[in-house]
């Protein structure tokens, strides 16, 4: 794998294609994160509405990811990534050209979709990397892509701080975030014309049914409900959040409104599901052991990638305010500080999924991990302004490399789950990430940075635990070609995890 990996034929090149992709909507996701505190200041905004336009960013990320992943399983990453691409020139002008808070929440909570496109890209590498490399590909995929978030607020501020000339030179940031969407409506189309979904010969498998995931097992099919609820439950939080004082956005009326409407997607949600499994729950089939997978594996991967995704989006999110606060800096150097941690992604989540490879358990893997990301969490709760910078920047790349690396390990995991409902599975572990940030960008919101870092250290310690003791080890973890595929043809049948 890794000898091939700087070439530019075959795999490799849709490999490098594919991050490449990824890494654009990362940039357009985190265009605004660079700019929070300038952009506050011209447009006239309570530091609490500053605060809510980071969970915004994050919400509808969270259907979305579900969404996108049944238009993956259907109409494959080709299409559905290319379209999202070109999409993301929306939110970016919408941003670029926002004069108030209400414009920016709307900009913003669109620009949430583009957050969606790392779901695509985890069945296309899937597509083209067997078992005993998918560790490694799919930590290049999400670490190369994610490096999209040091891009935005390494870049960025110095794009917009060129661009000055334009706006009589005040940092012209409405340049930066528009240029942002018309790079990514380019590279959408060049996409579409220059990737395929599979190699050569081999067929891409779709699910039997669409709709809603469809699970082996009574017990899987509750707790795939449960997910749902807690899904709904983050969007009926950031509702609240827009409805308390100072931020004013929704009414008492119309955050109860909102959540009448969330209610009834949660109720559709559960018809559909029912729908898709309703031979299994009154009966009528059964699935033969080697067809089995558990959900509640399914759930315990949306827990990790909480603690390890959710945490990243989080810190992303506040550190380059935290650290212009905390340390009296200018907002382009702390920008340019906080850009430490997502520059990890080079090589913290890559590693994730090489020690997933290498090890020789997937499990452990991930358990050893989840307990690096809490210690060092934890750790970051005592940053305070009489620390020196370099140990506080330290500490916060221990965190990244963690929590990054979590990122791959999990990822390492997902695509071993059930083959052809890779993109759904991928979307409902991709949203509890999406989920853990709105989480912890609210705890924030209410109240202060060191809150934050126990908090997210806390969880990934309790996350550490579950993964010993209840995650288990996928079948065909470490094999040369997914099972009942030879080396050289198509998948016939999925690699699944046995139900108990």
């Amino acid at each position: 794998m890794l000898k091939g990996l700087f070439s530019f034929r075959n795999r490799y090149r849709i490999l490098h294609q594919t991050w490449f992709a990824f890494f654009l909507t990362f940039v357009c996701w985190f265009n605004f994160a660079p700019f929070a505190t300038t952009i506050g200041k011209q447009l006239q905004l309570a530091p609490e509405q500053v605060k809510t336009l980071g969970i915004c960013n994050l919400a509808l990320t969270i259907p979305a990811r579900i969404i996108i992943g049944m238009l993956l399983d259907r109409f494959g990453p080709r299409i559905t990534y290319s379209m999202l691409l070109i999409f993301a020139i929306v939110p970016c002008f919408a941003t670029a050209l926002s004069q108030n808070f209400s414009h920016l929440v709307m900009s913003r909570l669109l620009m949430g979709i583009v957050g969606a496109g790392f779901v695509v890209g985890i069945r296309m590498v899937s597509e083209w990397f067997p078992p005993k490399e998918i560790g490694i590909a799919q930590g290049i995929y999400g670490g190369w892509g994610n490096f999209g978030a040091f891009g935005a607020e390494f870049t960025l501020p110095l794009i917009a701080v060129a661009a000055s000339f334009m706006t009589g030179g005040a940092s012209n940031w409405r340049f930066a975030i528009a240029l942002t969407g018309i790079i990514s409506a380019i590279y959408g189309v060049i996409y579409f014309n220059s990737v395929q979904d599979t190699p050569p010969g081999k067929a891409y498998k779709r699910p039997k049914k669409n709709g809603a995931l469809e699970v082996t097992s009574v017990k899987s099919f509750w707790a795939m409900i449960i997910s749902n609820f807690g899904l709904i439950f983050a969007l009926g939080l950031l509702a609240w959040r827009l409805e308390q004082k100072n931020i004013h956005f929704l009414t008492q009326s119309q955050m109860y409104l909102v959540w009448i409407v969330l209610a009834g997607l949660f109720a559709y949600q559960t018809y559909r599901a029912w729908q898709v499994n309703k031979e299994l729950l009154i009966g009528k089939k059964t699935y033969a052991p080697s067809e089995r997978y558990q959900f509640g594996q399914v759930a315990l991967l949306e827990f990790t990638y909480v603690t390890n995704f959710g945490s990243e989006l989080a810190a992303v999110s506040m550190l380059p305010a935290f650290f212009e606060k905390t340390f009296g800096l200018e907002h382009v150097v702390a920008g340019m500080i906080a850009a430490t941690y997502p520059f990890l992604n080079l090589v913290s989540r890559p590693s994730g999924g090489l020690i997933s490879d290498k090890l020789g358990s997937r499990k452990w893997t991930m358990t050893i991990i989840s307990a690096g990301i809490g210690a060092s969490y934890l750790m970051a709760h005592y940053i305070n302004k009489s620390w020196a910078l370099p140990l506080a920047i330290a500490v916060t790349m221990l965190a990244a490399y963690f929590a990054q690396a979590g990122c791959g390990a999990t990822y390492g995991i997902v695509p071993l789950i059930k083959k052809e409902a890779t993109g759904q599975i991928a979307g409902n572990v991709g949203a509890y990430g999406n989920f853990g940030g709105v989480v912890y960008l609210t705890i924030f919101s209410l109240t202060d940075a060191p809150t934050l870092f126990t908090t997210m250290g806390l969880a990934a310690m309790v996350c550490a635990f579950l993964c010993a003791f209840f995650l288990k080890e996928p079948k065909g973890s470490f094999a040369g070609a997914y099972e009942d595929e030879s080396l050289e043809t198509a998948p016939q049948k999925p690699t699944i995890l046995v139900e108990e």
